[in-house]
């Protein structure tokens, strides 16, 4: 779902005169942000020809690159960058080749940088690479009012058509067409196996992402499904589309969307459901956090009672008329919660003291209090999923602690047996995590240190199930 650990678009950085020698600060810096997972920050700071200093930022895990730095000043052994736009700022003592600081946006993060002759770089084996067997367009169409435009990668396979063809959705967060999530590109991957096997697939920046317009941050779950109907109509639209075998696949909250649009609609022969949820999101929410805090080894106890309090704030904010409501309801509720657990649990979650569990509980309810949040915290994917009359195939890894496999298949399954859905494949896949990858470890932090994209064996169940039952 949401990835709360992403900081969006980083950056604007500050140049500014600097103070003393500057030939001890020019080059790359690079380090790591350690915001549930690991993102790389890397700095390239150089002379300005002025007795100054100018510098460019890179968010590699993000595919941001070469964004020009508004001011940035060494005074003394001490590096000053500050990003007005973000409202964020990084202050570090240099110290040989190292500079030791902080990164504060909101909250204040330990970043440490090191000199390095060339940033480092993931290996990402399965990011598709041309020449291609198939024909790609990038491409730029607009709703039917025009208020909104979207960027995007249609892949068409050789040969002649018509051909069957999906939409991919994106999961949370603000994604571009090829979902680049830690420089793993799962869309583009997905794409091209397709499109390798005979479909026509269509790729989409988010709005407000890449070259869609719009605002993101002021959209709801409802808004991106009207995105996906505009995509779905442009793909009707091309020549080399099969007008009966058009399909949406949706990883996460695209596994939430694609019933969303499929039941407004006569013409979606089938969808693809990658870690869809299939009950409340209040209650997938609350088992998340439970299976987060125990992938980070907490014990039961502790992760019992997290999940009874993290549910009770989320029923607060989704009932609460404003946010400050909302917040006072909740400290309430807190000290009532805690007042009922043991102390030894509350110290063992860092809530020991009243004034760190009302900054806690104001922060989390905060941040379920966004416009987008509140939305999806009160969805019901269960009344959607039984009014579908297309074919279905959901699948979901057993180790995903995002969106729980045993919970929501198990939901999806029982929405299904309702619905007039065909061609129905519920399949548990062992070993895989939210991102489909094989996963080690399989924590949130892990995502960035794995090679594998997306499962091959998940590519060629997706393969098989359409070509036996669409193509």
């Amino acid at each position: 779902m949401r990835s709360s650990f992403l900081i969006t678009h980083f950056f604007s950085l500050l140049s500014m005169t600097v103070a003393g020698q500057t030939s001890k600060i020019n080059g790359i810096w690079e380090g790591k942000l350690s915001v549930g997972v690991e993102l790389r920050i890397v700095f390239h700071i150089a002379d300005d020809g002025k007795g100054g200093l100018k510098s460019t930022v890179d968010s590699p895990d993000q595919s941001a690159y070469g964004i020009k730095c508004d001011t940035t000043f060494l005074a003394g052994d001490s590096l000053h960058i500050q990003m007005k736009s973000m409202m964020a700022n990084f202050t570090g003592k240099l110290s040989g080749t190292t500079i030791n600081g902080n990164f504060i946006q909101r909250v204040t993060v330990p970043l440490t940088l090191k000199k390095v002759e060339v940033a480092s770089v993931r290996n990402r084996p399965q990011t598709p690479k041309p020449p291609f067997p198939y024909k790609t367009e990038d491409i730029i169409y607009n709703n039917t009012n025009k208020s909104l435009k979207y960027g995007a990668t249609i892949t068409i396979p050789a040969g002649i058509g018509p051909f069957p063809a999906a939409v991919l959705i994106t999961g949370s967060g603000a994604q571009d067409r090829n979902e680049t999530i830690l420089g793993h590109q799962a869309f583009a991957v997905i794409a091209d196996y397709l499109t390798r096997n005979g479909f026509i697939v269509l790729r989409v920046d988010d709005r407000g992402v890449g070259k869609s317009s719009g605002l993101f941050n002021e959209a709801t779950s409802a808004d991106f499904a009207t995105d996906v109907n505009t995509s779905v109509d442009y793909l009707l639209s091309r020549p080399e589309v099969d007008k009966t075998k058009v399909g949406l696949i949706g990883q996460s909250e695209g596994g939430m969307i694609a019933p969303m649009v499929a039941t407004k609609r006569t013409d979606i022969n089938f969808i693809i459901l990658l870690a869809g949820p299939g009950v409340k999101i209040i209650d997938l929410m609350a088992e998340q956090a439970a299976a987060v805090m125990q992938s980070q080894n907490k014990n039961k106890n502790c992760v019992t009672a997290y999940k009874l309090l993290y549910k009770e704030l989320a029923a607060i904010t989704i009932s609460a008329p404003n946010i400050d409501s909302a917040i006072a309801t909740a400290k309430i509720a807190s000290e009532k919660w805690a007042g009922s657990t043991k102390k030894s649990i509350l110290k063992d979650l860092d809530m020991a003291s009243p004034d760190i569990r009302k900054l806690a509980v104001s922060s989390i309810v905060k941040s379920m209090s966004t416009k987008w949040f509140k939305y999806f915290l009160q969805f019901d994917p269960q009344l959607y999923l039984e009014k579908l009359t297309c074919k279905v195939l959901a699948l979901n890894g057993d180790k995903d602690i995002q969106v729980i496999a045993k919970q929501n298949l198990d939901g999806i399954k029982t929405s299904l047996k309702k619905s007039k859905a065909t061609a129905v494949e519920i399949n548990e896949l062992p070993g895989l995590n939210h991102l489909f990858q094989s996963c080690k470890k399989c924590t949130v932090q892990e995502y960035g240190e794995l090679e594998e994209s997306f499962s091959p064996t998940a590519l060629t169940i997706m393969k098989d199930w359409l070509i036996k039952n669409v193509k």
